[in-house]
């Protein structure tokens, strides 16, 4: 296996997840790791158990002030920044009539406009020191109206919108932008999503661990690619049923009822 260039990398909600097995297994590849997180305790548990390739430090992605002083931070510590991989996000589960206003706004500023806060931020950053790369660990939702998570899939909608406007508006540059749109992934988002009645497509098709995402994640981060699907066979058939709303409708039934089944198996296995 070919040995890749140690960097250092900035991940975003990485006090658990897909955010933590990203921050384990970039070190394990030699990377330094810095593990930001609104769970300050969580990211410095993170980063312990990682050792002296990690540090953690807060960050609620929503304030400016904060991505400003954690830039900082990086900067002055690891004179510049290699990765910005854009992974915080939160859900908020239920028919969108019964979740408030207030859960509705919190979801797209975390979502969307957190990401964009971080991106914006480094941008000139890392045209300063000419390179740097975003990855945007967004989700196959990006493409779905999701039932039991409109606002949630309208996040990931715009933020995958904003990521290649950005892209492309800075294609001349020397500065690099990979998405990865992961399936539904084993992390404390998909067991709170388990305890609703209102996600079950959620839950329609099998789920992967955070590990397994992770090792995707920095294995498009390594390649620079442009966008990667979870999973690759399916993203066709999904990219063009999010084009068509008859189609969509048709699907939603069975899709709900083959998601309502697993989730149903899942609780009698006690998970």
């Amino acid at each position: 296996m070919k040995k890749t260039r140690s960097k250092t990398l900035l991940i975003t909600g990485a006090a658990s997840g897909i955010g933590a097995a990203t921050a384990r297994l970039a070190a394990e590849r030699g990377h330094r790791v810095v593990v930001a997180d609104i769970n300050v305790e969580g990211a410095r548990a993170v980063a312990d158990a990682i050792g002296d390739k990690a540090v953690a430090t807060a960050l609620d992605i929503t304030s400016d002030a904060q991505w400003e002083r954690v830039l900082d931070e990086v900067w002055a510590r690891f004179d510049g920044l290699d990765v910005l991989i854009n992974n915080a996000a939160i859900v908020r589960t239920g028919r969108a009539e019964n979740v408030a206003i207030a859960d509705h706004q919190r979801t797209l500023d975390v979502n969307f406009m957190g990401p964009v806060k971080g991106m914006l931020k480094a941008l000139p950053r890392f045209k300063a020191q000419g390179s740097g790369h975003f990855v945007t660990v967004c989700s196959m939702t990006a493409f779905l109206p999701f039932p039991g998570l409109a606002s949630y899939a309208a996040a990931k909608h715009a933020l995958r919108a904003f990521h290649h406007a950005l892209a492309l508006e800075e294609r001349q540059s020397s500065l690099a932008f990979t998405i990865v749109h992961p399936t539904s992934t084993e992390t404390p988002m998909l067991e709170e999503e388990a305890r609703s009645d209102e996600v079950n497509l959620a839950f329609a098709s099998r789920s992967v661990t955070a590990d397994f995402v992770a090792d995707i994640v920095l294995t498009a981060m390594d390649k620079k690619a442009v966008e990667i699907f979870m999973p690759p066979e399916r993203a066709r058939t999904v990219r063009l049923l999010g084009t068509s709303p008859r189609s969509l409708r048709k699907w939603a039934d069975h899709a709900e009822a083959v998601g309502a089944a697993r989730l149903q198996a899942r609780r009698a296995e006690g998970r």
